[in-house]
C-alpha cells in the first residue's frame, strides 16, 4: 500500500493556484516599488534643479542691486567735484533728477557726511545756523564732540530729518566703514545697524554704504594721501525690507530668504527674513547657501524651499504607477490562478493585462518627453554625464553654446570633449573622487572655468553641479552659463576707468603748464616794466644837461623793486636765504605793533589774543614781519569800509590720531599765527588759487599777487604749514602752524628791516 508522501494530497493541489498567484503579485509589487521610486527621484532632481537655479538667480539679483547702488553713490561722489560744500537747493535738484524712488528701491535716503573738525566746530554750527536748519538739528543732545556732520541729505523731510547733523563718527560700525571707504577709495558698508531714521515703531534692521569723497587738488593715490585729502563721505542708509521688495517677482513666497551680515549665520548677525513663512518645528527640503559681497562687506544668503515650493514636486506620476502595478500584480496574480485552473480565462486576461502593459509604458514615456521638453527649453545649457564620464544628456542650449549636435555628444568623454588639455587632469580626480563620494571640494558651489567649443574656442563659463545617485555612483547633472557677456562688460568698464584716468593725468598736465605760463608771464611781466622805467630815465639822462640825480634815484627804486620782486619769487620757490633765529613770537608781535596799526589805517581795528606761555619758534623774524605785514595788509583791503582783523597765537600738538582733523600737517608740537578779518570772504574757485603767484582779486596796479605766494613759499621753507579757511561773506582766516623750537630762552633781540 503506497504511502502518502508518494502522492500530491487534494488539499495542497487546490492550494497550489492560490500559493503562485500571491507569488506573482508579490514580484509585481517589487518591480512597481522599484519603478516608483526611479520616477520619484526623477521628478525630485528636477525640482532641486529648478530650486537651485531661482536660488543663484535671487542671489545674483542681490549682488546686481548692490553694485548699481554702489554706481549711484560714486556719480554722487563725482557730482560734489571734491567739495562737501554743496548748496542745500543744489543738492535738492540732483537727487530729484535721480528719482531714485522709482528706478532704485531700497534707498531710505541720499546724503552727505562732512569732517568736521573740532576746532571748527562752532563755526559750522553758527554757519548751519545762519543757513535756516533747526537747533535740534545741529549737535544731537548726547553726542560727543562733533567730527563728522550729516550736511546734506534727501529727502529732507519725514524720518531723514532724524539723521540731519548726526556725527556718524561716534557709532563704531558707522566709524569703521567710513574709514574703510577713506582709506581705500572705494564703496565701503557698514555692519548690521539701526538707522538714526528709525523711530521705535516698526523698526527694520539698516545699513549704511559710504564713499570717500577727497578734496579737489589733492593727489589721493596712498593711504596717507587719501587720509589728507579727506573732506567727506557720500553715504546712503537702507533698510533691509524696503531693500528686498520686489526682488522675488511673482514667485516670491516661492521661497524662503534669509541675509546675515557676515559670513555666520548667526540670529545676531540676521538682517533680513523673508515673510514667506515655515510652520513650526518643519525643516525645509531643500536649501542654498551662498556669499555676496556688498561694498567690501560679506553677506551669508540663504534660502531655503517653503511648503507652496514644496508642492510642486509631482507624485502623480508616482502614484499613477504605484496603482498601475498594483493593477497589474493583481490582474497578474489573476491570470497565475487562472492559468493554474482555467487555461481558456487565463489566456483572455493576459491580452488585457498586455493592453494595460502597453498603456503605462506609454505613460512613462510621455513623462519622459515633459521631462526632456523642459531641459531642451530651459535658460542654461544642460549636461548630464554618467559616473563614468561619458555624456548622458544634452539639451538644446548645450548645442548652441558647444557647437556639437547631441547624437554627437552623446556618449562621449565629457572633458575630452569640452576642457582644454592642460585642465583635464584636476577636473578629472574631481569628478572621479565625485563619482565615489557624492562631493568634491571644487564642485561646492557655482564655478567659472574655460570650456571648448566645436570650433576649438576657448569661453568663459559658470557651472552649477548636482549629484545623481546610481546603481555604478553618482552621475553628475550640470548647468552651464556663458558668461561672456559678464566678462565683456567688466572689461569694458574696466577699459572706461582706465582712459578716465589717462584724461585725468593730461587734465593734471594740462593744469602745471597752464601754471608755468602764468608764473612765466608774471614775472615776464613785471620785469618788463622795471626795465622800461630804467630804459627811460637812462634816455633822459642822455638828453638832460643837469646831474641827473633825480633820474638816478627813479633808476635806484627800479632796481630796489627789481630787487624786492625777486625774493618774492625766491620765497614762493622756497630758494630765499634765510637766517633763523630761536623767537617768543609775542615780544615780535608787540614790537610791530605800531607798524601793524599804521598798515591797517584808521578805520581797522586790530585785536590780539597772545596767551602768557606761548612756546618759541625757530624762523627768520625779518622775513616773519614781511609775512605778517602782507597778511594785515591783505586783511584791510577785504573790509573796504573798514572792520576789525584778530590776531590769535597759540600753542597746538598735533597727534598721531589726529590727522583726520589736521589733514596734511605732520604729527608734533607747533605755536599757530591766525590772522583772521571779517571781510567779504572767497567763493572755492578763487581760494583754490590763492597762493598761485601773480594771481590776485585786486584792481589793476593794487597788488602783484606775490604776498600769499610768499608766505606760503617761507612758512614751508621755515618748516610750517599755511592753511587758509574762508566763506563768501564771512571773512577770512590765514592760519600759520610754525614748529617749536627747543630752546626756552629767544635769541638776542634782532634789528628790525625798515619798512
Amino acid at each position: 500500500m503506497p504511502t502518502s508522501s508518494n502522492r500530491t494530497s487534494p488539499r495542497s493541489a487546490a492550494h497550489l493556484p492560490i500559493l503562485l498567484a500571491m507569488l506573482a503579485f508579490l514580484a509585481a509589487l517589487v518591480v512597481t516599488y522599484t519603478v516608483a521610486g526611479n520616477a520619484q527621484r526623477a521628478a525630485a532632481d528636477e525640482l532641486a534643479g529648478n530650486f537651485n537655479f531661482r536660488a543663484r538667480d535671487l542671489a545674483g539679483s542681490i549682488d546686481r542691486r548692490m553694485d548699481v547702488y554702489e554706481e549711484v553713490l560714486l556719480a554722487t561722489s563725482g557730482f560734489l567735484r571734491g567739495s562737501v560744500d554743496v548748496g542745500r537747493a543744489e543738492f535738492a535738484e540732483y537727487y530729484a533728477q535721480l528719482r531714485l524712488n522709482d528706478r532704485f528701491p531700497g534707498i531710505e535716503a541720499l546724503g552727505v557726511a562732512a569732517l568736521i573738525p573740532p576746532g571748527r566746530l562752532a563755526a559750522h554750527v553758527a554757519a548751519m545756523r545762519a543757513a535756516g536748519f533747526p537747533d535740534y538739528a545741529l549737535n544731537p543732545p548726547g553726542s560727543r564732540p562733533v567730527l563728522t556732520a550729516v550736511t546734506r541729505i534727501e529727502p529732507f523731510s519725514g524720518r531723514n530729518l532724524r539723521a540731519f547733523g548726526y556725527d556718524m563718527f561716534s557709532e563704531p560700525a558707522r566709524r569703521a566703514a567710513m574709514e574703510a571707504a577713506r582709506d581705500t577709495g572705494q564703496a565701503a558698508a557698514t555692519g548690521k545697524v539701526v538707522l538714526v531714521q528709525e523711530g521705535g515703531r516698526g523698526e527694520q534692521a539698516g545699513f549704511l554704504m559710504y564713499v570717500p569723497a577727497y578734496r579737489a587738488g589733492l593727489p589721493h593715490d596712498t593711504v596717507a594721501a587719501r587720509r589728507a585729502a579727506i573732506v567727506g563721505w557720500v553715504y546712503a542708509p537702507f533698510r533691509m525690507r524696503d531693500l528686498m521688495q520686489g526682488l522675488g517677482g511673482e514667485h516670491a513666497g516661492d521661497l524662503q530668504v534669509e541675509i546675515y551680515d557676515g559670513l555666520a549665520p548667526t540670529p545676531d548677525a540676521l538682517l533680513y527674513r523673508s515673510p514667506a513663512a515655515q510652520p513650526a518645528g518643519r525643516r525645509p527640503l531643500l536649501s542654498y547657501q551662498t556669499a555676496v559681497d556688498n561694498a567690501g562687506r560679506a553677506w551669508t544668503v540663504v534660502v531655503h524651499s517653503t511648503p507652496r515650493f514644496e508642492a510642486a514636486l509631482d507624485h502623480r506620476t508616482t502614484v499613477a504607477i504605484a496603482l498601475t502595478g498594483i493593477g497589474l500584480g493583481v490582474l497578474l496574480a489573476l491570470v497565475v490562478w487562472l492559468l493554474a485552473s482555467e487555461r481558456r480565462r487565463a489566456l483572455q486576461l493576459a491580452q488585457g493585462m498586455t493592453v494595460e502593459l502597453r498603456a503605462s509604458r506609454d505613460r512613462i514615456d510621455a513623462e519622459r518627453e515633459r521631462v526632456r521638453l523642459i531641459l531642451q527649453t530651459a535658460y542654461d545649457a544642460f549636461i548630464a554625464i554618467a559616473p563614468d564620464g561619458r555624456i548622458t544628456d544634452w539639451n538644446l542650449q548645450a548645442c548652441k553654446l558647444f557647437g556639437w549636435r547631441e547624437d554627437e555628444a552623446v556618449g562621449r568623454n565629457a572633458l575630452d570633449l569640452l576642457l582644454p588639455e592642460p585642465e583635464r587632469d584636476p577636473w578629472r580626480a574631481c569628478l572621479d573622487e565625485f563619482a565615489r563620494t557624492g562631493a568634491c571640494a571644487r564642485l561646492a558651489g557655482p564655478t567659472e572655468a574655460a570650456a571648448l567649443t566645436r570650433d576649438g574656442h576657448a569661453i568663459p563659463v559658470e557651472i552649477a553641479i548636482t549629484a545623481l545617485a546610481t546603481t555604478q555612483g553618482y552621475g553628475v547633472t550640470a548647468f552651464v552659463r556663458d558668461i561672456r557677456p559678464r566678462k565683456e562688460t567688466a572689461e569694458r568698464e574696466h577699459q572706461r576707468q582706465q582712459r578716465l584716468e589717462e584724461a585725468r593725468a593730461a587734465l593734471l598736465r594740462s593744469q602745471k603748464l597752464e601754471a608755468v605760463g602764468k608764473l612765466t608771464g608774471g614775472v615776464a611781466h613785471d620785469f618788463n616794466n622795471i626795465l622800461h622805467i630804467i630804459s627811460a630815465n637812462v634816455q633822459l639822462m642822455l638828453r638832460s644837461e643837469d646831474n641827473g640825480r633825480k633820474r638816478l634815484l627813479n633808476i635806484l627804486d627800479a632796481v630796489e623793486r627789481g630787487k624786492k620782486l625777486a625774493a618774492q619769487l625766491l620765497a614762493f620757490a622756497r630758494r630765499q636765504p634765510l637766517h633763523p633765529s630761536v623767537v617768543n613770537l609775542a615780544q615780535l608781535i608787540e614790537r610791530m605793533d605800531t607798524l601793524l596799526h599804521r598798515a591797517a589805517g584808521d578805520s581797522v581795528a586790530i585785536d590780539m589774543a597772545i596767551p602768557p606761555d606761548l612756546w618759541n619758534v625757530l624762523v627768520d623774524p625779518n622775513q616773519l614781519e614781511n609775512v605778517l605785514l602782507n597778511l594785515v595788509i591783505n586783511a584791510r583791503d577785504a573790509m573796504e569800509g573798514g572792520g576789525q582783523v584778530t590776531i590769535r597765537l597759540a600753542n597746538l600738538t598735533v597727534d598721531p590720531a589726529d590727522q583726520l582733523a589736521y589733514p596734511g600737517i605732520r604729527p608734533g608740537e607747533f605755536v599757530t599765527i591766525a590772522v583772521s578779518d571779517a571781510g567779504t570772504g572767497m567763493p572755492p574757485d578763487v581760494m583754490e588759487r590763492a597762493f598761485e603767484p601773480f594771481f590776485t582779486t585786486k584792481p589793476e596796479g593794487k597788488g602783484t599777487g606775490l604776498g600769499l605766494s610768499m608766505a606760503h613759499g617761507f612758512v614751508k621753507q621755515s618748516g610750517g604749514h599755511i592753511r587758509l579757511a574762508s566763506k563768501p561773506g564771512a571773512g577770512t582766516t590765514v592760519t600759520i602752524y610754525l614748529p617749536r623750537a627747543l630752546q626756552d630762552t629767544p635769541d638776542p633781540a634782532f634789528v628790525p628791516v625798515p619798512h
